[in-house]
């Protein structure tokens, strides 16, 4: 570097400075060769052995992902009015791709947006958050009132902020897990932790401080509607419903009878309710079952109840480890799925694992087609939705697989 520089420096390798020139935001433990002295969640200079500046990162001292850059311009202040920018340019961005769809988004989606670590989902003038690393944590005060700013200048309320960080992940990096409002000036947190959100059309209750996550799946949005074209007259079951957002759709979209199916008794309440919100609930029925059990049930019985299964599950593998168990626990349902359908029949079937690569859940859908003596005619592949944005250079942003196929 040619001129002086107030923060501490840390001193990488050549794979680490390839990695970044490349443009991947971290730089893990492996590839750190010198660290001077810093605060947990401070900012450190990024440099090459040979003195290169590459960027400017928050440190985490308990994390294998030992700095998460910011930013590469030397010439970056990280004070309230960077952040401030870099709030602002998310949102412009969601304007732009969400068009009128933005009673519910994702309004920070982490690195894709220049927040380590920070995700933000909107359900209409309640913010939900969940915090990842430790240099996003102890920016909170800093960035959270900002969110507040830049959202109300632009005609949007806010009427709380909570923060949904009951997740183990925040042990790696030295955080203890919590949840709760977040204190704003002026403002008394709401007493109830529900909201209604409407997405294509269909209302859902939210509850933001018990669901999965942050309390509703923001990114399967447009693949939801693009079920619904698809499911007018048609026999559908849905599985892994969670609260019911694909079932929903498809019942608004003309389906004959609907079938939503979740092992758990309190999602497939909630979805029962969300039912009953949209006047739906003549076309569906609801059950609490293990999926895994029941396709061989519906296969054994015989016949064909449904022409249309959706398969929506949980991410089968949170680590490289677990991907051949994963490649195992989809290709079960989806050759089940495949067997259980007429020919002629639709399936949807998604995987929204980053660490399941889209060649190998494709190798998996080969697989499972030809165990089951069928054949695909793909009729879309999707992603997730535009506001959860797709980093070219950083693979882990693309992480959601969505097939829809008549199998024939």
């Amino acid at each position: 570097m040619k001129q002086p520089r107030s923060y501490p420096l840390c001193v990488i390798t050549e794979k680490g400075r390839r990695a970044l020139l490349q443009g991947h935001p971290w730089v893990y433990e492996a590839e750190v060769q010198r660290l001077d002295p810093c605060e947990n969640g401070g900012l450190v200079d990024v440099v090459s052995e040979k003195g290169r500046y590459l960027g400017t990162g928050f440190v985490s001292q308990s994390s294998k992902i030992r700095v998460r850059l910011l930013s590469s311009n030397a010439n970056d202040r990280f004070d309230q009015a960077f952040w401030r920018r870099r709030i602002r340019y998310a949102w412009e961005y969601r304007k732009t791709v969400m068009g009128q769809d933005l009673d519910s988004c994702r309004l920070i989606f982490g690195e894709a947006d220049g927040f380590p670590g920070l995700t933000v989902d909107k359900f209409r003038d309640i913010l939900v958050t969940q915090t990842l690393s430790y240099g996003m944590e102890i920016r909170k005060d800093v960035v959270f009132p900002l969110l507040r700013q830049v959202l109300e200048e632009d005609g949007c309320p806010v009427r709380g902020i909570y923060e949904r960080n009951d997740v183990a992940i925040r042990q790696l990096e030295g955080l203890e897990e919590n949840k709760g409002f977040y204190p704003l000036p002026g403002l008394e947190a709401p007493r109830q932790t529900w909201t209604e959100i409407e997405e294509n059309g269909v209302r859902y209750r939210v509850d933001y401080e018990n669901g999965q996550k942050t309390g509703f799946f923001l990114d399967q949005k447009y693949n939801r509607l693009a079920v619904a074209k698809l499911a007018r007259g048609k026999r559908v079951l849905d599985c892994f419903t969670h609260t019911g957002s694909f079932a929903l759709n498809a019942a608004r979209g003309g389906a004959q009878h609907v079938c939503a199916v979740d092992i758990s008794e309190q999602a497939v309440e909630l979805a029962r309710q969300n039912a009953r919100l949209n006047g739906l609930e003549g076309q569906m029925e609801f059950r609490a079952a293990n999926v895994f059990d029941l396709l061989p049930q519906l296969e054994q019985a015989g016949g064909h109840p449904y022409d249309f299964i959706i398969l929506d599950p949980p991410a089968f593998t949170k680590s490289r480890r677990t991907v051949d168990s994963a490649y195992r626990g989809y290709k079960e349902i989806n050759l089940r799925a495949m067997k259980l359908l007429p020919r002629g029949g639709y399936l949807a079937t998604c995987s929204c694992s980053h660490f399941m690569p889209e060649e190998k859940f494709i190798k998996m859908l080969r697989a499972a087609a030809q165990d089951a003596q069928v054949e695909l005619k793909q009729i879309e592949a999707r992603q997730q939705a535009p506001d959860h944005p797709i980093l070219w250079n950083v693979p882990e942003t693309n992480y959601l697989k969505f097939y829809l196929f008549q199998v024939v």
